[in-house]
């Protein structure tokens, strides 16, 4: 009895692996982590800058500020804002970004339209499907020039606050399993096959936005 004892009780003071320490990916000064593809070749400077440490996106030329280093699992926490007093706009969070760069490249995507925020796509063929075929969401099945294969999912509930008010947004992957977070809200879970790394990136298409926070935690 007392061997057992004792094995229980270095059993009960086993822990699993530390986690990895969570990664700021903005340093609130300049883009140092990260490279930018425009559609026409436009430079990182013509279409983002650092004003009073937020990252500010013109939206204009269309494409994506991706960073250099590749993640798998992880969830990217992020806050965003449309200017007050403009129309919001278009852009969105990539994951798992592979493929050649092109205006929207092969990747997961969160939606940050206003009005679809929380949305979940696949582009180029990568699939993002319904965690449950019960539900009743919509599911997205196209073929654009621009997206090549589309296919996604709608946000189940809509939680973004008014433009000039910053929203905060979580964003998910792990394994097969997306799941997005608004404002400390629930939106919409998914499911994909692509399971490979790549980097994670910020969409410019078509309005100006504000990005601060922009933090990352691995998961193993």
């Amino acid at each position: 009895m007392v061997g057992v004892g004792l094995m229980l009780g270095l059993g009960s003071c086993a822990t699993g692996p530390a986690a990895a320490p969570r990664l700021t990916l903005f340093n609130g000064r300049d883009f140092a982590g990260w490279k930018a593809f425009a559609k026409g070749g436009g430079k990182l400077e013509n279409t983002w800058s650092v004003r009073d440490g937020v990252m500010v996106c013109s939206g204009e030329p269309m494409g994506y500020l991706y960073t250099e280093r590749q993640f798998t699992n992880f969830v990217l926490s992020v806050e965003y804002r449309w200017p007050e007093g403009k129309t919001p706009g278009n852009s969105g969070l990539f994951a798992r970004i592979s493929g050649e760069p092109e205006a929207l490249p092969r990747t997961i995507e969160c939606q940050l339209k206003h009005g679809n925020a929380g949305d979940l796509y696949g582009f180029h063929g990568l699939k993002v499907k319904s965690m449950d075929d019960l539900t009743n969401r919509v599911r997205f099945a196209a073929n654009l020039e621009v997206a090549g294969e589309l296919n996604g999912v709608a946000r189940a509930e809509g939680h973004e606050n008014p433009a000039g008010q910053w929203n905060r947004v979580e964003f998910t992957v792990d394994g097969g399993e997306l799941t997005v977070r608004m404002n400390g809200q629930f939106v919409n879970s998914a499911h994909t096959s692509e399971l490979r790394g790549g980097p994670v990136g910020l969409q410019s298409e078509g309005g100006e936005i504000q990005f601060r926070n922009v933090r990352l935690q691995p998961l193993p």
